[in-house]
């Protein structure tokens, strides 16, 4: 990889997507599924612009976070929101969440309980 790449990142697959908690969003049935899940337990969508270097280094800083703390009983969703804009756009328009990137929704019941963007992201958005 390239020194430039090295700082800024690449449009290689992101290494989060191997993180054994992520479960990945790619169409509208992924997005359904997750929200039909939150109805019996809180589900985090993690949206991620990964050719923004701020959205880089708040993913990082979040899976660090939670490699870090145990017995959470939540699931974590990764959303590309480059390569999936469309379904962004879905979780905006359904749940009424203004977009943002990077950007954490906490999920409950079928519906949106919090959201955090840039620096505010944290596990504490979930642990309350």
């Amino acid at each position: 990889m390239s020194l430039f790449g090295k700082i800024f990142g690449d449009n290689k697959e992101e290494e989060n997507k191997n993180s054994s908690f992520w479960k990945v969003i790619e169409n509208e049935d992924d997005l359904k599924n997750a929200v039909k899940i939150s109805e019996t337990k809180i589900i985090v969508i993690f949206k991620h612009s990964t050719k923004c270097f701020i959205s880089k280094t708040v993913l990082k800083n979040f899976e660090n976070e939670v490699k870090n703390t145990q017995n959470l009983n939540v699931d974590f969703y990764f959303l590309d929101l480059i390569k999936y804009r469309e379904i962004s756009n879905k979780i905006a328009e359904d749940f009424d969440v203004r977009h943002e990137s990077p950007q954490l929704i906490v999920f409950e019941n079928g519906r949106p309980l919090n959201n955090a963007s840039h620096q505010d992201i944290s596990l504490s958005q979930i642990i309350k």
